[in-house]
Order: structure tokens, then C-alpha cells, then sequence
């Protein structure tokens, strides 16, 4: 791809100067060439037109590189029974992406089997308010725009509610809380009050 960008601030140009961010490029004419534009060089441009005779004239155009989707955060995501799961897709994209979920060949929607999709901006995410044993498996995201399209594949899997919240034998900064709370029974009354003191 080719961008082209023209300056028409005066018919005696002699140069023009166009920065774009920091950067300069130099042009012996009015128009500047980009060759194979990439993504991170959208942004403002700005053209500085010089001759000979009056002072420096400048003006501004905004550039926006168009590019298909690609996904650049999907995390697997583990639940217990009946609790609340969420799996989220994130995905860049000019213009913005549209996205789908399903799993297996069936298109998910809102309201389907108890589940909610929400969209927005680069993010999608999946919501389960119940999580059965039927809703744990691979689920795809898919992300598209005019260009193109991707996907990633997430999966929603099966934790013992022990691992999901901290509860008798969860370990909590490496001490078992089991033991913390056996601890507390054998205490007197004093340093009882001081053992919450100190956690």
C-alpha cells in the first residue's frame, strides 16, 4: 500500500516537510509517498511548505491506517459449579471489530441458555451467571471488520470451589488458613486479641 499525501498551499513550492509525530520526512514536491504503511503510523502529519519568498506555511491532516482484526488478549478461564464466567476477547482493528462467540458450530447469543455477550469497544466478553457441567468446553471468539477476520479459541473449564475462594485449606500467602483458625481456639483471651493484631 501507497499513501500519497498532496500539499496545494501555494504554486511557487519549492519543499515541503512533513512530520508526523516526531518524525520528518522531506519532499522536493508537493506530494509524499509512504510506501507499505504500517499500522503504528497513524496519526497527525503535518506539513511545513517553504520557498523563498514568505515566511513557512503549515498545515495538519490526520491519517488513519485501516487493518483486519487480530486478537491480542484471550485467557482460559476456570469456574466452579454454579458460580459466575466470564471469558473476554480483546481485538485490535481499524475499523473496529465485530465479534461472535460460539462453541462448537453454534452461534451464541444473548439470552441463550443463560448466557449475556457484551461488546465494547476492542473487548467482548461471554458471561455464564450459573456455570453447569454443560457449559464447560472450547469456546471461539471471532473478530471482524471489511479486511479481514480472526479468531482464538478459550476455554471455560472445571475448579473444585476450594481453589475458586479462599475457605478451610485454601493457602493464603503460603500458610494453610485450616491451621490459622485451629490456632485461634487455643489462645487466651489476650493473645487472642493479639493474634488478629498481628494478621
Amino acid at each position: 500500500m501507497v499513501l500519497s499525501l498532496i500539499s496545494q498551499l501555494c504554486d511557487c513550492l519549492l519543499s515541503s516537510s512533513f512530520f508526523p509525530e516526531g518524525q520528518v520526512f522531506v519532499s522536493e514536491d508537493e506530494y509524499l509517498e509512504i510506501s507499505d504503511i504500517k499500522r503504528d503510523q497513524s496519526g497527525e502529519y503535518e506539513c511545513s511548505a517553504l520557498n523563498d519568498v514568505a515566511a513557512p506555511d503549515v498545515r495538519k491532516v490526520k491519517i488513519t491506517v485501516n487493518y483486519p482484526p487480530y486478537i491480542s488478549k484471550a485467557k482460559n478461564t476456570g469456574v466452579s459449579v454454579g458460580q459466575k464466567g466470564i471469558l473476554s476477547c480483546e481485538a485490535s482493528a481499524v475499523p473496529m471489530a465485530e465479534f461472535q462467540w460460539f462453541k462448537e458450530d453454534t452461534r451464541l447469543s444473548t439470552g441463550l441458555d443463560g448466557v449475556r455477550i457484551e461488546n465494547k469497544g476492542r473487548m467482548s466478553t461471554l458471561t455464564f451467571f450459573n456455570v453447569s457441567e454443560k457449559d464447560y468446553g472450547n469456546y471461539t471468539c471471532v473478530a471482524t471488520n471489511k479486511l479481514g477476520n480472526t479468531n482464538a479459541s478459550i476455554t471455560l473449564y472445571e475448579i473444585s470451589p476450594s481453589s475458586a475462594v479462599a475457605g478451610p485449606g485454601a493457602v493464603i500467602d503460603g500458610v494453610n488458613s485450616a491451621s490459622r483458625a485451629l490456632a485461634c481456639l487455643w489462645l487466651s483471651g489476650t493473645l487472642f486479641a493479639h493474634f488478629f493484631i498481628k494478621f
